[in-house]
């Protein structure tokens, strides 16, 4: 029986000469995969051109629980970008984002949410006119709210250092084990105070920026089984000098 999903793309791979595989986070399923044909005519109700990095669509798919790849017999646009796939800074965010989710988002479980916190920090970055440079790492900060990973605050104070994989801000250095030292644990601090509309107003050159997308990077490869380097993490760390 066929059923009407919404969903965010995350990934969009090849299978064959007349088909791809589309992974999409949903908001009544979680995370599906759906496999998409081709079309040979422009007249087809799915089109390949929908399924963009974090495109926001609304599908008619048949899901069977015994199967892990789904058809879709009609797909269109929730969302119709202004401005994310045209502007170089958006797109290449929107890539690296999308490919971090990909690897991220594992759950075949819905999160209302996390997906509400998705779609609105999508759409704040095709709708932004400027001052968006940090958002990335924002976005990053405050996902780990949701994924069961955000930093304890509670015993910050000037001085500490950040225990990367007790998530939490210490005195003393941890011994054996992942940290960051005072200057660098300030600045994680820091972002976890700023959210998109006043993340303008703490400024960082392309350095200190790049230096702190490796540094959650690596925060998130020590608390996710699995989670590989970034192809487009080395495209994103050019920009925004």
């Amino acid at each position: 029986m066929y059923q009407k999903v919404t969903g965010i793309v995350l990934h969009t791979l090849k299978f064959n000469d007349v088909s791809n595989i589309v992974h999409v986070y949903t908001r009544q399923n979680g995370r599906i995969s759906f496999l998409v044909r081709i079309p040979k005519s422009r007249k087809s109700g799915v089109r390949p051109i929908l399924f963009q990095p974090l495109a926001m669509v609304e599908l008619e798919t048949d899901l069977r629980p015994t199967s892990r790849l789904h058809y879709i017999k009609e797909a269109k646009s929730l969302y119709p970008f202004r401005s994310l796939p045209y502007h170089p800074y958006k797109s290449a965010i929107a890539m690296y984002l999308a490919e971090f989710l990909y690897r991220a988002l594992r759950e075949e479980e819905p999160d209302g949410p996390l997906f509400a916190y998705l779609q609105h920090s999508i759409r704040w970055l095709d709708e932004c006119e400027s001052g968006f440079s940090n958002f990335h790492l924002v976005f990053l900060m405050r996902l780990s709210r949701f994924l069961g990973l955000y930093p304890n605050l509670d015993f910050y104070q000037e001085g500490c250092c950040f225990d990367m994989l007790n998530a939490c801000f210490t005195l003393s250095s941890p011994v054996g084990g992942a940290f960051l030292k005072p200057d660098e644990a300030a600045r994680i601090r820091l972002l976890l105070r700023m959210n998109y509309d006043t993340m303008h107003l703490f400024t960082m050159n392309r350095n200190e920026r790049n230096r702190c997308l490796t540094v959650i990077n690596d925060y998130y490869r020590l608390h996710l089984p699995d989670f590989p380097l970034l192809k487009s993490l080395e495209v994103l760390q050019e920009l925004f000098d």
